[in-house]
């Protein structure tokens, strides 16, 4: 009987071991690296990559190799990061991405304070009270213009950083 549990016991260990080098040596799968990219960009969706949110930004990195550097959002952090995780060199923010940069600017004698700027920003950017002017926090904005649309007052414009 002793000998049964011992062989078992090996068994499992071996396979333990192939399973654990068999993890190491073998590429990630591309689903799990998409998911770790994913996690690495600023999750704003503001499309200023080229693509529709940060997800489908990072799937095309993952299996179209796009550059890295295609978003605004994220910055010089967000393209060391991914280098780290991709194994490639890290490369300055893209051309296009850094001469199109813009803030959005609140012309405050116009806001109504009605908070809709302020629930679309995806990075909090925008400060305010309900029925109180509101203000953009030009270090904090990103750009994205997913508070130009909601505004009922037309109050709010880009202003190039340019």
């Amino acid at each position: 009987m002793w000998i049964a549990i011992i062989t078992i016991a090996l068994l499992a260990l071996l396979a333990g071991l192939a399973l654990s080098y068999a993890s190491q040596s073998l590429p990630a799968d591309s689903g799990q690296l998409v998911e770790q990219v994913n996690e690495l960009l600023p999750q704003t969706q503001c499309a200023q990559c080229g693509y529709p949110g940060c997800r489908p930004y990072a799937q095309a990195i993952v299996d179209d190799a796009i550059a890295i550097n295609l978003c605004p959002p994220g910055g010089d952090d967000t393209i060391r990061r991914l280098a780290t995780l991709l194994g490639t060199d890290v490369l300055p923010l893209a051309e296009k991405q850094a001469l199109e940069r813009a803030v959005a600017v609140i012309d405050e004698s116009l806001c109504i304070g009605c908070m809709h700027c302020r629930t679309a920003c995806p990075v909090d950017a925008i400060v305010g009270a309900h029925q109180l002017m509101h203000t953009v926090i030009e270090k904090e904005c990103t750009g994205c213009e997913l508070c130009v649309a909601p505004c009922p007052v037309d109050c709010i414009s880009m202003r190039s950083l340019a």
